[in-house]
C-alpha cells in the first residue's frame, strides 16, 4: 500500500511538472525590461521568451512578435528551445509509462515487467527535469551577468521573468517524482505483484482429497529456527492421515473381533 500511494504521488509530482514545464516553454516571460536609471519611469515594458517578444504599453494593449528566422536566432536561444521541447517530450513518456507500471492499473498485472516499467517512467522524469533545468539555469546566469555590466545601458537590461521560476520549479518538481517512482520500484520483487512477505514465510495453500473430508496443506510454514537444522518433519496433512489410518484399522478390528464372539 506504501508502494502504491508512493508511485501515485510520483505519477501527480511528474504531471505539475509537465504542465509547468509547457507552460513555461510557451509564455514570453523569460526575461522582463528592467525599470532601472531611464528606465525608471516608462509605458512600455518588452518581454522575450523562446517563441516570441512582446511589448507591453501602461495604455492596455500587448504586442507580440514571433521570431521570423529559427537560424537568425542566437544559438543559446536555439538550444534552449530544443531542450525545453525534449523535456516535455520525455515527460509525455514517462507519464504514458507510469501510467502502464504503477500498481493500481491492469496493465501487465502480473507480469515481471512491470515494475520495470514503473522505474523506467521515473528515470525519463528524471532526466525531463535535467533536461528542463539546464536553459533556464542557463538564461537566468545570462540575464544576472548582463544586468551587472557596467558597458551595457540600462535600455539593454533585462530581470528575470516569471517562466525561470516557474521552469526551475516545474524542473524541480519533476526529478522529485522521477525519483518516487524509481523508490517505489525498488521495493518491489522480480515478478512485479507487490511486496515480499517479511520474514520469508509462505501462505498456505489449501486442498481437499477426493473420498475424504480432511483438508491437506501442500506447503509449511518456514520456521526460521529449523532451516538450517535440517529436519524432516510431517506435514499436518499427513499427521492427519496417519491418526484416521490408525482409528480406522482399530475400528475394522473391533467390528472383526465382535463378529467372531
Amino acid at each position: 500500500m506504501a508502494s502504491a500511494a508512493l508511485e501515485l504521488m510520483g505519477f501527480f509530482l511528474g504531471l505539475v511538472g509537465l504542465l509547468g514545464t509547457l507552460v513555461a516553454t510557451v509564455l514570453p516571460y523569460w526575461q522582463i525590461s528592467a525599470r532601472i536609471g531611464s528606465n525608471i519611469v516608462t509605458a512600455v515594458v518588452t518581454m522575450k521568451g523562446l517563441w516570441m517578444e512582446c511589448v507591453y504599453q501602461s495604455t492596455g494593449p500587448i504586442q507580440c512578435g514571433i521570431y521570423n528566422s529559427m537560424l537568425s536566432l542566437p544559438s543559446d536561444l536555439q538550444a534552449s528551445r530544443a531542450l525545453m521541447v525534449i523535456s516535455i517530450v520525455l515527460s509525455v513518456l514517462a507519464i504514458a509509462l507510469a501510467s502502464l507500471g504503477m500498481q493500481c492499473t491492469l496493465c501487465l498485472e502480473g507480469s515481471p515487467a512491470k515494475s520495470r516499467v514503473a522505474g523506467a517512467a521515473g528515470c525519463l522524469f528524471l532526466t525531463a527535469g535535467s533536461v528542463a533545468l539546464i536553459p533556464v539555469s542557463w538564461t537566468g546566469y545570462e540575464v544576472v551577468q548582463t544586468f551587472y555590466r557596467p558597458n551595457v545601458p540600462s535600455s539593454m537590461k533585462f530581470e528575470l521573468g516569471e517562466c525561470l521560476y516557474t521552469g526551475l520549479a516545474s524542473a524541480l518538481i519533476s526529478m522529485l517524482g522521477g525519483a518516487m517512482l524509481c523508490a517505489s520500484c525498488c521495493g518491489k520483487p522480480d515478478n512485479g505483484r507487490g511486496r515480499r512477505n517479511a520474514g520469508g514465510y509462505l501462505y498456505p495453500v489449501g486442498g481437499a482429497m477426493s473420498g475424504s473430508g480432511v483438508r491437506t496443506t501442500s506447503q509449511l510454514y518456514r520456521n526460521r529456527n529449523l532451516q538450517g537444522v535440517g529436519l524432516n518433519l510431517p506435514s499436518r496433512g499427513q499427521t492427519l492421515l496417519r491418526n484416521t489410518s490408525d482409528s480406522t484399522h482399530s475400528s475394522g478390528r473391533q467390528e472383526a473381533h465382535g463378529g467372531r464372539i
